[in-house]
């Protein structure tokens, strides 16, 4: 389901609790929304507060929310440029483990990037997707009677001076990069999300849709 821009994050949050808990129902079939938020700081639950470096002074005139979240993980940032996605997804059903489904998240991204030409891995500090000693997609899951929610923020052409406000996922000797800064120019966001779609339904084992 594509949210498209601009997009809310506590506004998306409540549809994701909304459809977490149909999906935990069996009201829905698992769900991958994608969409681009508005600018904000998000902390997972294991998020030092000390890693959001700018004040609240300095986040209102940077028009940039900060936002205490339920998903895993430290700090990061969402904003336009970015493509987030939010599977909600049975992992009972999936016959999946949480570490296996983390592991087939990013094997989505990473498949889906290269359709880009950007070689991309994995890197033992801290899970998502690397180029190098950069982070080009983070992870932050949660996981409520067998279904997920929350998921990735892939970098494709954000506002790149807004990580400057964080210690992004709490790593103080890794950068960030976005698929705009590898290719020389942004991609398409169109394309890339029909990509990451097609690379999620490849990885999980959904059929097309019509």
């Amino acid at each position: 389901m594509d949210l498209g821009g601009d997009t809310g994050y506590l506004e998306v949050l409540a549809l994701q609790e909304q459809v977490h808990a149909q999906r935990v129902a069996g009201q829905c079939p698992d769900t991958l929304l994608l969409l681009e938020h508005r600018p904000v700081y998000t902390l997972g639950r294991s998020a030092a507060v000390s890693h959001v470096l700018y004040s609240e002074e300095h986040l209102r005139a940077a028009g940039i929310e900060r936002v205490e979240t339920t998903r895993g993980g430290d700090v990061t940032y969402h904003g336009p440029g970015q493509l987030v996605g939010y599977p909600m997804l049975h992992l009972g059903e999936a016959g999946l483990r949480v570490l296996e489904y983390i592991d087939a998240l990013e094997e989505s991204l990473i498949r889906a990037v290269s359709a880009f030409g950007v070689v991309a891995g994995r890197d033992t500090r801290n899970r998502g997707v690397w180029v190098g000693d950069a982070k080009l997609a983070a992870l932050g899951i949660r996981v409520a009677h067998q279904v997920t929610m929350h998921g990735f923020a892939l970098n494709v052409a954000p506002r790149m001076d807004d990580y400057r406000g964080i210690v992004a996922c709490g790593l103080q000797d890794a950068g960030v990069t976005s698929l705009a800064l590898l290719l020389g120019e942004p991609p398409d966001m169109a394309a890339v999300k029909r990509q990451v779609e097609r690379s999620f339904r490849d990885v999980f084992g959904y059929e097309e849709s019509e």
